[in-house]
């Protein structure tokens, strides 16, 4: 009797687990595909908008792929890199760090269309993480299967930029404990500052490099005639001017940016610093070599995938903005959210009692 007593018991136990299980919230996940069923044109919407965006400003394109990265790195991919500043509370978008961050536009515009086909749908975390998958398809990089389904963030904080975003004299040491916050590796590091085969920089990100003998890293050099050329574009005090990354091919998604880095062409001290380390510079040399940008097309999905799935919020957590910049204002349950709580709530209950019950006698 006693050991029937102890089966009961351990029984009744197990379906309070189950139930408790049933009712507390999964954990949060991503997956390809989460609009399927809610706004199933929801992809085909962004890369329409985004096709129509670059073909009237193509220098768009990298601003647009380095808003999502920052927006990843600080807070996770959550949109908080959207919010505007509010009276008492400084945004992160307002850090000196991000002050060249630019396309908050174009999330802006291609949010507006996705409310219009299905309202209060696509978050704006996900709006901006399609975007940047977009541009790299757009730029004749790969196509990235993107899990989606994050929601927002209901917070920014401009202070917790500087300890998750590299300084423009980073030295390739402060870039790897960066990405070991988020368990990167060095390779991760070399492949997804690939991303900078397009876009611009200003001239105030990179002039240390122009007029002293070495990078504010500590080296290596600008190629000589490369610096030479600069000079020429970005006078001293000049923070305005605005530079490619990738000169050959600036608005092409290629393997040109890592010849420039290996041929000490790199244009950011950040660049240069992937040469300071036996593993990013392998992977700089590697695909400065390579024949074709299969294996790094290969890798930069990888890679991506895995920036995207920094800190997401799903299921009840977070929530889908309806303005980009702002937070969505308070607003009570509704009288048939409350019924269907209570009734899932009565429902769990009921099973939970009727399961002991059954066991107990």
């Amino acid at each position: 009797m006693a050991a029937d007593h102890e089966l009961r018991a351990a029984a009744v136990v197990m379906v309070v687990v189950v139930v408790l299980g049933m009712v507390s919230t999964s954990s949060a996940h991503v997956f390809v595909g989460a609009y399927n069923t809610t706004c199933p044109n929801a992809e085909d919407i962004v890369y329409k908008e985004m096709t129509s965006i670059l073909a009237k400003s193509p220098e768009l394109a990298g601003p647009v792929l380095r808003l999502f990265s920052v927006d990843c790195f600080v807070g996770g991919c959550e949109g908080s890199i959207l919010l505007d500043s509010t009276p008492g509370n400084k945004a992160e978008k307002d850090s000196p760090l991000n002050k060249g961050v630019k396309g908050y536009e174009v999330v802006d515009a291609i949010k507006a269309k996705l409310d219009a086909a299905c309202p209060g749908i696509v978050s704006c975390a996900d709006t901006l993480a399609l975007a940047a998958r977009d541009v790299v398809r757009l730029t004749k990089g790969p196509y990235i299967p993107l899990p989606t389904g994050r929601r927002d963030g209901n917070s920014s904080n401009a202070a917790d930029v500087a300890a998750n975003s590299p300084a423009p004299g980073a030295t390739v040491n402060d870039l790897l404990t960066i990405f070991a916050k988020f368990n990167f590796t060095a390779k991760d590091l070399a492949v997804l500052s690939g991303a900078h085969t397009i876009g611009k920089a200003h001239c105030s990100a990179f002039s240390t490099r122009l007029y002293s003998n070495s990078s504010s890293n500590g080296g290596p050099t600008l190629d000589a005639n490369y610096t030479t050329a600069l000079r020429g574009q970005c006078k001293v005090g000049d923070v305005d001017t605005l530079v490619d990354l990738d000169p050959p091919t600036p608005t092409t998604f290629d393997t040109d940016y890592y010849k420039q880095v290996a041929a000490q062409r790199g244009l950011l001290a950040t660049d240069a610093a992937l040469l300071l380390n036996a593993d990013t510079k392998a992977y700089v040399l590697r695909q400065a070599n390579a024949t074709s940008d299969d294996e790094f097309f290969a890798d930069f999905i990888v890679s991506f995938v895995n920036m995207s799935k920094i800190g997401v919020l799903t299921h009840s957590h977070g929530e889908i903005r309806h303005k980009c910049s702002a937070v969505n204002p308070p607003s009570p349950p509704s009288s048939a959210a409350a019924s269907m709580l209570a009734t899932s709530l009565a429902g769990s209950l009921l099973f939970l009692l009727a399961g002991v019950l059954v066991l107990l006698f």
